[in-house]
């Protein structure tokens, strides 16, 4: 179950917790994985740690041609891309009367624009390939908004519906559309609330504590599986009950 063999993924924002684990759980499935991110030093660590059928590839997704650079390095590397993991983002908080545009704008550009281009650039292959899987990660408060974070609960909302609209698009080629949803997870984000901030956290989780990167990758391999083939469209929430949506 879960037999990834033979297929090639490209992981954005590898060189996360959340982004780390995914690689290594697709990986651990017999994928060949392109790491993606900017942060080569932590890529290249991962890549070791993989070992064969890793490779790296550094590129800043607030560049408008750096979906297309990876997707040909992908298929370059390993000759076709079958699992497009949209996990790369970032967070640019501020109260809404107090954004800047420029806030605004990165957050949506890196955390949904790039994840379009990317989904874009990626299904050439895949449609005449008829197979492939594309996953979002999304967050709970793109369901849920979020004080202080108008623009990531956009950009995280905005991707629930692109996933939708796409897997309507490409289902009859056997390409599955499907998104992930965190909520808080222990990452190295987490660990630098204080200990109050996080009782105060979790005591709001129905389960009592964060979830880890490790549980959200699981629920990516099923996705990116042969075995999740009659699941397209759909938001997966891992928020240990934190929103039961």
């Amino acid at each position: 179950m879960f037999d990834l063999s033979g297929k090639a993924a490209l992981v954005t924002g590898a060189s996360g917790g959340i982004g780390g684990a995914i690689a290594r759980a697709l990986h651990g499935a017999g994928a060949k994985v392109l790491l993606a991110g900017t942060k080569a030093d932590k890529l290249a660590a991962l890549k070791e740690a993989l070992g064969e059928r890793a490779a790296v590839a550094t590129a800043d997704l607030g560049d408008p041609a750096a979906a297309e650079t990876l997707i040909k390095a992908a298929d370059e590397r390993f000759g076709q891309l079958d699992i497009l993991v949209n996990n790369a983002g970032l967070t640019k908080d501020g109260l809404a009367m107090r954004m800047k545009d420029e806030d605004w704008a990165k957050v949506i550009e890196v955390d949904l624009t790039a994840g379009f281009r990317l989904a874009r650039a990626a299904l050439r292959g895949m449609m005449k390939r008829r197979w492939g899987r594309i996953i979002g990660i999304g967050s709970v408060v793109g369901s849920t908004g979020n004080p202080g974070q108008a623009n990531y609960a956009a950009a995280k909302a905005g991707m629930i519906g692109m996933t939708k609209a796409l897997a309507a698009e490409v289902a009859s080629r056997g390409i599955t559309v499907n998104c992930v949803a965190p909520g808080f997870i222990a990452t190295a984000m987490t660990e630098t609330l204080s200990v109050e901030q996080k009782t105060k956290l979790e005591t709001a989780i129905p389960m009592g504590r964060q979830g880890t990167p490790d549980e959200v990758a699981a629920c990516v391999l099923f996705l990116a599986s042969e075995e999740s083939r009659y699941v397209t469209g759909h938001t997966l929430h891992v928020n240990g009950g934190l929103a039961m949506l």
